[in-house]
């Protein structure tokens, strides 16, 4: 069984500067979403060093900005994928949100990766406690 998504994607709406800048994060957040997850903390951790926290504001920007320059990141499928290059892509301005990997809390098991900024989760749809946190980046 299969089921149809729609999903937001127009590179054209993001400006040339900063559309070839996320494309060059989302490249740089696929090949980090293939490494182990110990891995990637030790990466995101490293490059957070010199960052401030993100305001929900710039977050959201972020995302966005990843979502319409990438269908990979966009689907439901690309949640690492679309928290790691909005980390990244915030990270590049000098600010960091925190990076969440987690699960549903009821059955069945589906393991999620996003981004929250001032205690609020960026872009999700979902209940603030519809998922359990396994580890966070700050």
């Amino acid at each position: 069984m299969s089921t149809s998504e729609a999903v937001f994607h127009d590179p054209r709406s993001v400006p040339l500067r900063r559309r070839s800048l996320a494309r060059l994060v989302v490249a740089t957040a696929q090949l980090l979403a293939t490494q182990s997850p110990r891995r990637i903390r030790r990466v995101l951790g490293w490059l957070r060093r010199a960052s401030e926290p993100a305001t929900f504001e710039e977050a959201k920007a972020a995302r966005d900005t990843v979502v319409a320059v990438s269908l990979a990141c966009a689907g439901q499928k690309g949640c690492l994928s679309r928290s790691l290059a909005t980390t990244l892509f915030c990270g590049l301005h000098g600010r960091w949100p925190t990076w969440c990997v987690g699960a549903r809390r009821l059955p069945p098991f589906g393991a999620h990766a996003w981004v929250e900024a001032e205690g609020a989760a960026v872009g999700e749809e979902y209940p603030p406690d519809y998922f359990r946190t396994f580890f966070t980046v700050p």
